[in-house]
């Protein structure tokens, strides 16, 4: 099952839930004011060394299809 992450805008609390497939597009209920939270994009970021350098790889999409980096250089494509 996937994490999703929530923002509830009765009171700002930010919240991860692990939820099957098909309640992905469902609210959930805040756990801090049991308001109804609607889901956020999910970004992600990790680095990685490459030769004593240290390369950053964002989630928010890619240039590379063989490897999903941001660079080339990094996976030698």
């Amino acid at each position: 099952m996937p994490i999703y992450e929530y923002i509830c805008p009765e009171c700002s609390t930010k919240f991860e839930m692990l939820r099957p497939l098909s309640q992905a597009d469902k609210d959930a209920p805040c756990p801090k004011c049991h308001k109804s939270a609607r889901r956020q994009m999910s970004t992600f970021a990790c680095f990685s060394s490459n030769a004593g350098a240290l390369t950053r790889i964002s989630g928010t999409g890619s240039t590379c299809s063989s490897c999903g980096s941001n660079s080339c250089s990094t996976c030698g494509h």
